[in-house]
């Protein structure tokens, strides 16, 4: 059988933690920042966990799940 082959986009897009955990990128922070306050842009900087919903679909995705520094 051949491989599973990763999805690339999806790769750059999810980070593994060591714990298995996948995380994203928050959204909200890509454009139109001149109208944001600077404290709502703080809230939205970093990454949040990804929900339940979707989680399935991502590990389809990422066939080769690994903890990712």
């Amino acid at each position: 059988m051949p491989k599973m082959k990763t999805h690339r986009s999806a790769a750059k897009r999810y980070k593994v933690t060591a714990t298995g955990k996948i995380q994203r990128r928050q959204a909200g922070k890509g454009h139109l920042l001149a109208h944001k306050s600077p404290a709502r842009k703080n809230r939205i900087t970093g990454m949040v966990e990804v929900c339940d919903k979707n989680l399935d679909l991502i590990t389809k995705e990422l066939p080769y799940m690994k903890y990712s520094r």
